[in-house]
């Protein structure tokens, strides 16, 4: 992987978590892939429960509930880049409502590992609330 392919992975990232559209959640992974929403859970495992955590179903460990539409946005980038692992920093934007103030942002870094096909097959996130946001 390189740095180009990892800003794309996480640009598709973004828009599919504002999607919520199950293809595009379903594209970013390897079938096999081990989800950590914090380090200390115990991964999420496998696409499609990664897929359906995404989507506010089942009961998995550390996944938040689904997002209103358009109450979302994200700006993440890769700051390093070794073989098929990656970490990338960014921030998450909560707003009350559509077009609405902002009501919270995070500070994000992921650490992800990819396969051949630039599929994420290992990926953990850190994140903290901004105290001023």
């Amino acid at each position: 992987m390189e740095k180009a392919d990892v800003a794309r992975w996480l640009d598709d990232y973004v828009e599919a978590w504002k999607t919520y559209d199950p293809e595009r959640i379903a594209a970013l992974f390897t079938e096999d892939i081990e989800y950590l929403y914090h380090p200390y859970d115990e991964p999420v495992s496998g696409r499609d429960a990664v897929v359906e955590s995404w989507l506010g179903e089942g009961d998995h460990e550390g996944a938040s509930a689904r997002d209103d539409e358009g109450t979302y946005d994200a700006s993440y980038a890769p700051v390093a880049v070794d073989g098929d692992v990656a970490v990338a920093t960014g921030t998450s934007t909560y707003f009350e409502r559509p077009g609405g103030p902002i009501d919270r942002i995070y500070e994000n870094c992921m650490v992800m590992r990819f396969d051949a096909d630039g599929r994420c097959r290992e990926y953990a996130e850190w994140y903290m609330k901004r105290p001023d946001a």
